[in-house]
């Protein structure tokens, strides 16, 4: 445990908060998990305890860690119930909502660390209306959280340096290799990561090969899953919204542009995995 941070709160029950909660539960932290939606809460450290029931029949961890993880999950009712000394932000992709929320949080959560998982969105734009955006930074983590290695830890025009320091050792406690990073759109990852999706959707619209064809050569160049894969895990509406924040971002520049069939998917409801059906039908 870093010794800077001895609880920590997860706003938003999705597949991202759930994992980054899971993570922080099993580095030793009490961790809350808050959502608009309180039921997804307790769903989500239902799921927790399944993951952690599969690590057990594995042998990874012991019956009497995965109680002690359980036993540090806890659920916030409502936003002035999170008393925390980090709060990692875990919701829709929506510069409104995050900006909202953290304006509400600032005023109930005197003195804790602001921290959002946004994939793309600038932290600089969304601490904007904080009385006290020098403690708001951007934590990125990966899908998913338990698995991937990497934690970006994106420093926004005010993020004190004090903050970004407390965030990598943060980071660091949760085995996770973390790196800073400039507030820039995409970060990293996301923006080299992009083109992964976006070529690939374009073989598909212009006929050059099925979505199986595609993912089964990629994986067979190298890539642990193909890109369609890939967005049924991560989301269509996640990853879609992403694409789209960085092709407003970069001014339309037509390397970022959205896909039609993406965004057909995101209408129908087929959002990937989460959803049951997305590329791939996973219902059977």
């Amino acid at each position: 445990m870093n010794s800077q941070i001895q609880k920590v709160a997860v706003l938003g029950a999705g597949t991202m908060g759930q994992g980054i909660a899971q993570v922080c539960a099993m580095s030793g932290y009490p961790t809350q998990l808050f959502d608009i939606e309180s039921s997804l809460s307790q769903k989500a450290i239902s799921s927790i305890s399944i993951n952690l029931d599969k690590a057990v029949s594995k042998s990874k961890i012991s019956e009497s860690e995965r109680n002690l993880i359980l036993g540090r999950l806890s659920v916030a009712n409502k936003l002035e119930d999170v008393e925390v000394d980090l709060v990692i932000e875990a919701v829709v992709e929506r510069l409104d909502v995050k900006q909202q929320l953290f304006r509400v949080l600032e005023n109930s959560s005197k003195g804790s660390i602001l921290a959002s998982n946004t994939s793309s969105l600038s932290i600089t734009e969304i601490a904007s209306g904080l009385k006290y955006p020098e403690r708001f930074v951007g934590l990125h983590f990966f899908n998913p959280a338990t698995l991937m290695n990497l934690v970006e830890v994106v420093r926004g025009t005010s993020t004190d340096d004090s903050v970004v320091s407390i965030m990598m050792d943060f980071s660091k406690s949760l085995n996770k290799t973390a790196v800073v990073v400039k507030d820039s759109p995409g970060f990293i990852v996301n923006r080299v990561a992009r083109h992964y999706y976006v070529e690939a959707l374009k073989l598909l619209e212009e006929g050059v090969a099925a979505h199986e064809q595609i993912d089964v050569l990629l994986r067979n160049a190298g890539f642990k899953m193909g890109p369609f894969e890939l967005m049924d895990l991560i989301g269509m509406d996640i990853n879609f919204a992403v694409t789209s924040s960085l092709y407003q971002a970069f001014h339309q520049d037509p390397k970022f542009r959205p896909s039609r069939i993406q965004q057909q998917k995101v209408m129908a409801g087929h959002l990937g995995k989460k959803t049951g059906r997305g590329f791939y039908d996973y219902t059977k």
